[in-house]
């Protein structure tokens, strides 16, 4: 249900670009719009996905492990009447300096941008997100300690709902500012998807068992959060300043520069996300086999989602190089979106989908550095090798190649960021074994460069560009499945239908005693509070 809701999210936010392509195309309004969008995607990663789950997961879990043994008053609603009020007042007043200072941030993002009006209306639309996003972040993190995980995972599909509903409307009289206030509607949607399950949690709190671990003092639960939470922080910080630097660079080229990298990658990188899916519902059994003391069964664990990551993501990379043509004409030619505006966003996908393994290996690997509860810089230092190389190559390519050399610096940047990490996860609390991954690595994506030229050549002849684009997927899928069923020393790579099958109620029936890595209870919290920190219902 968690992986559907993100995958409908996922749905609705290309349905997003789709709509906002055909009504505002690609040129100097929605140039403006996604400068403005910068301030939406900061405040996701660090207040939704990273640090606000970071700093409170851990804090909810220890309030629930409390609650049991309580003599009076419940531990989690005085964790909640001492951060929330405190959470709410620091992140408005953020949000109201941000909306003052729209003109200076949008000179600092992009200097070269034909209509900086428009993106200084369009960044204080979208900067009220940071106060909304922190409530959307704050009641994420509280129910998934509490083990309710599908009004999070909801979260994305109220936010494209609101965004395309606010475009329908107001797209008339305020043009592409409609879409940044969509980015407000949505981040109160967001809120309201979320915040009765909570009411409810808080009202009628569920009994707990004790964990066997004494509380740690306030200052020692300080240190920890603020160990733990600043080298992920600087990771997400570094990872997400990729699209500062491509934003940067392309503010000076012709008008729509920054529109075709923006849709280029966000149809490229949907292969990243459904691959990234998998890795994301599997991560409670690696953190329950590192509790249980068993290093070995995380190991493998991790191995055997990486090569299935890689297989899903290289399917879709191939896919989207073989053709990228047809597939912007199918999802965006239309209204204001021209054939020129096709072609030059197709380049640009095909570029960006030659850094989708590398994304999916950063995505997938930071789990074997965050798994243990100690802070590690490893990551954040291998994301800022990526960003410097992602801006040494970007300056020349702008200039050069324009939309295209700035695509191809990212894809550089985030691959040695990816090598990096690869190279240093056998060190960690999960030691993955790096030539064996390699190894498979490679055979993959010799695989795909094969299916790439087979749906290439497959859907030159076909006119229907839905035709063309369900062709070309066809041959692709077909060559690696004989690649993995025939060649030899191909990777072993678990059915997913059977891995799917294993964590169904009806499965688990039918299975023998649980193994000890799933036998034993979780008493901390994974950064990026992906498991449930209670023994509460799932």
């Amino acid at each position: 249900m968690t992986a559907g809701l993100t995958a409908a999210g996922a749905v609705l936010g290309l349905v997003r670009d789709q709509i906002m392509a055909g009504y505002f195309g690609a040129g100097t309004g929605t140039d403006a719009f996604l400068v403005a969008w910068t301030v939406p995607e900061f405040a996701s990663t660090l207040l939704i996905e990273d640090a606000m789950a970071l700093i409170l997961v851990p804090a909810f879990s220890r309030a629930l492990a409390r609650r049991s043994s309580a003599l009076s008053g419940d531990p989690v609603r005085a964790l909640v009447r001492g951060t929330l009020p405190r959470i709410v007042l620091a992140l408005g007043v953020a949000a109201v300096v941000l909306i003052v200072a729209a003109p200076l941030l949008v000179a600092a993002l992009a200097p070269g941008l034909p209509d900086p009006g428009l993106a200084v209306d369009c960044t204080r639309l979208t900067g009220t997100c940071v106060l909304s996003f922190a409530l959307v972040g704050y009641c994420s993190a509280a129910l998934r300690a509490h083990g309710r995980f599908l009004p999070p995972a909801a979260i994305y599909v109220a936010y494209n709902a609101g965004i395309i509903g606010t475009i329908l409307v107001l797209r008339e009289p305020w043009g592409v500012r409609s879409a940044a206030a969509g980015v407000a509607v949505g981040g109160v949607l967001m809120v309201l998807v979320q915040a009765p399950s909570l009411l409810r949690e808080l009202r009628t709190p569920r009994r707990t068992e004790p964990v066997a671990a004494a509380p740690a003092s306030t200052g020692e639960g300080r240190i920890l959060v603020l160990g733990l939470i600043a080298p992920v922080v600087a990771f997400s910080l570094c990872r997400q300043s990729q699209t500062l630097i491509e934003r940067f660079l392309a503010s000076p080229l012709p008008a729509g520069a920054i529109s075709h990298l923006n849709y280029a990658q966000k149809v490229a990188q949907m292969p990243m996300i459904l691959s990234l899916m998998l890795c994301t519902v599997s991560f409670p059994v690696v953190a329950r086999a590192l509790a249980a003391g068993d290093p070995e069964a995380a190991r493998r664990r991790v191995e055997r989602d990486l090569l299935l990551a890689a297989v899903v993501v290289l399917v879709g990379a191939s896919t989207v190089i073989a053709a990228a043509p047809r597939i912007v004409e199918l999802l965006f030619e239309r209204g204001e979106f021209t054939g020129a505006d096709t072609v030059s966003t197709a380049a640009v996908m095909r570029v960006y989908a030659l850094g989708l393994l590398g994304q999916t290996m950063v995505g997938a690997l930071v789990r074997c550095y965050f798994s243990a509860a100690r802070p590690l810089w490893y990551p954040a230092a291998a994301m800022a090798a990526g960003l410097v190389t992602t801006a040494a190559a970007g300056v020349p390519g702008a200039h050069y190649w324009g939309a295209v050399g700035i695509a191809a610096a990212n894809a550089l940047g985030i691959t040695l960021s990816a090598v990096l990490l690869l190279r240093g996860a056998h060190r960690q609390a999960v030691p993955v074994r790096v030539g064996h991954l390699g190894e498979g690595l490679l055979r993959l994506a010799t695989a795909s460069a094969w299916a790439t030229g087979a749906g290439w050549l497959g859907q030159l002849a076909i006119g229907s560009s839905a035709l063309a684009v369900a062709v070309a997927g066809l041959i692709v899928v077909g060559v690696f499945v004989l690649f993995i069923a025939c060649a030899a020393k191909a990777p072993e790579i678990p059915p997913l239908p059977r891995s799917a099958f294993r964590r169904t109620p009806h499965a688990r029936r039918h299975r023998a005693a649980p193994s000890a890595a799933e036998a034993a209870p979780v008493e901390a919290a994974p950064v990026g509070g992906d498991v449930p920190l209670d023994h509460g219902h799932r």
